[in-house]
């Protein structure tokens, strides 16, 4: 029995978790399914009840729960040996000043950097910094983040990417690539949120390095659904920036496109584990 989660996956059982927790009736489900299929959404306590109760989940996201955010992250590149630029992780602002001084000793820092908060997405919490003061300026930020309750943050190493990022989705064993390139020079941060546009066509060599990485990196990983980021380095290594587990469509084509290809996926995944099962008009 394939149990589905997913509100566009239609399986032999279909239940709807969002906005609430799993309960006894999920525990008795996920138990008697051969596999279980989740929503990219799902929260942590569903995805544990999952794996714990079923030998076959996806995805994976064994990965995101086990290292969180964006910290969580670098230690999971250091963890799998993937290429990325350097970085320092901080969990709060007291740590970051014991190591840096109260105030901040500019010799200790490099700028330009890129200073990004644990959390957020579409490039809403990452800053390219080019001075002490406009770093101060950051740190007031998070001091007033951490006075909500939002703690950590990171200090990256800047590397000049000409204005485009990598992006390489992960779905299954599919992997689609394209540049999100920003034509406006003074936008170091690179989002379609902020003006750039995709171009899946250029430089196709790099595109193949970052897939052939990425291909090792789910390996190591288990990842099997995310959007991952890439620069380059100057000697043109694919440097992996972070994994995104909720991701923009625009670069598939669509939402339309997107549950396309995922469904797709997600019926080649449940062949491959030796679970046959047709595909629902």
């Amino acid at each position: 029995m394939i149990l589905s989660y997913h509100p566009c996956f239609e399986a032999d059982m279909n239940i709807i978790c969002a906005g609430r927790e799993p309960q006894h009736n999920d525990l008795q489900a996920i138990k008697q399914a051969d596999a279980v299929i989740l929503p990219q959404g799902c929260r942590e306590s569903l995805y544990q009840m999952a794996r714990a109760n079923c030998g076959h989940v996806f995805p994976n996201y064994d990965a995101r729960f086990t290292y969180k955010e964006k910290i969580g992250q670098i230690h999971l590149f250091k963890k799998t040996g993937i290429l990325y630029p350097h970085t320092n992780t901080y969990p709060d602002i007291d740590s970051f000043y014991k190591t840096h001084g109260n105030p901040p000793a500019e010799t200790g820092l490099i700028f330009p950097c890129i200073f990004k908060f644990n959390w957020g997405g579409e490039g809403s919490t990452v800053f390219y910094v080019k001075s002490l003061s406009t770093f101060m300026d950051v740190l007031e930020k998070a001091a007033g983040f951490e006075k909500t309750g939002q703690y950590g943050f990171l200090i990256q190493e800047y590397i000049p990417a000409n204005n485009r990022t990598l992006r390489v989705v992960v779905i299954n064993k599919k992997i689609i690539t394209y540049w999100r390139i920003n034509e406006n020079p003074d936008n170091v941060i690179v989002t379609l949120s902020k003006g750039a546009h995709i171009d899946k066509s250029a430089d196709p060599e790099l595109q193949e390095s970052a897939s052939v990485e990425t291909k090792k990196f789910c390996k190591k990983t288990g990842l099997n659904l995310a959007g991952i980021d890439f620069i380059f380095s100057p000697e043109l290594k694919p440097l992996i920036l972070e994994i995104n587990y909720f991701f923009g469509r625009r670069g598939l084509g669509g939402s339309e496109s997107y549950y396309q290809i995922l469904c797709m996926e997600i019926y080649n995944w449940l062949n491959n584990i030796g679970l046959s099962f047709e595909q629902k008009r």
